[in-house]
């Protein structure tokens, strides 16, 4: 008898620490023609629990997504903040920078400095693909670019070259220091913009000190900043730990 009572304790306690979330879909690859930019991507889309058709999601956009649902395990983060009331639900769509003929040839570094085919073709064919297919918010205010390195760096340019398109910007050390000096000049000048932010950086070896500076002509212009610093370098020890963090500065319930 005792040993029954014992193991019902145990059972109770265990049950109560663990956690079962409810696990949203994360789509295969979907291909897309771009004649913007004259070649195809891809990209999968996360769509949370339980969603509904007239649902009026918000929506995250994520440049280096395989990188992001690989290294970042992002997609079980989403599930577990939204499974525990922490986060609204939300819809992810993960952009691939890849050839998807030719995975090796990454696009990454010529998509995402600043380039303007880049922005239009979010702007003209990304979104209104997303839009036409899955119940998002058409709002501005909810939708969100994220990337890491040269993809957070992307993001800031979003907030410049497509500011009528989202009102989120989710920056992992954006990349690097001539980058950071062009986008103060920017952000520091001119009418501010009605922008949220997501701002982290590491250590010194993840360019801490001009991260600082661009923080700080933020902060002087009162945008609207959520920022974090670690001990890591530029990896995904760095980032990994940061998303939940990213999420919730957009997205809290």
């Amino acid at each position: 008898m005792k040993n029954s009572a014992v193991l019902l304790i145990l059972a109770c306690f265990f049950a109560s620490i663990s956690h079962t979330y409810a696990a949203g879909v994360l789509s295969e690859n979907i291909r897309i023609e771009s004649d913007v930019l004259s070649y195809s991507l891809q990209y999968r889309v996360y769509t949370p629990d339980a969603m509904t058709s007239d649902g009026d999601y918000p929506t995250i956009y994520v440049t280096d997504g395989p990188m992001y649902i690989e290294q970042g395990e992002m997609v079980s983060v989403m599930d577990g903040l939204i499974a525990t009331g922490k986060m609204k639900p939300v819809i992810a769509v993960f952009v691939d920078a890849r050839n998807p003929d030719n995975l090796r040839e990454n696009r990454r570094n010529n998509q995402y400095l600043c380039k303007a085919d880049f922005a239009r073709f979010f702007i003209s064919e990304m979104i209104t693909t997303i839009e036409n297919n899955y119940p998002v918010s058409q709002n501005k205010q909810d939708r969100v670019i994220q990337g890491v390195s040269f993809g957070g760096l992307n993001a800031a340019c979003f907030g410049l070259m497509a500011k009528g398109e989202f009102g989120g910007l989710s920056m992992h050390s954006p990349a690097n220091s001539n980058h950071l000096r062009m986008l103060q000049k920017e952000y520091g000048s001119g009418d501010k913009l009605p922008l949220k932010m997501f701002l982290s950086f590491g250590n010194e070896s993840d360019n801490q000190r001009e991260g600082r500076r661009f923080k700080n002509v933020l902060f002087d212009r009162d945008y609207d900043v959520n920022y974090f610093e670690n001990e890591e370098g530029h990896n995904w020890k760095n980032w990994r730990p940061l998303i939940d963090d990213a999420l919730l500065t957009f997205f809290a319930k």
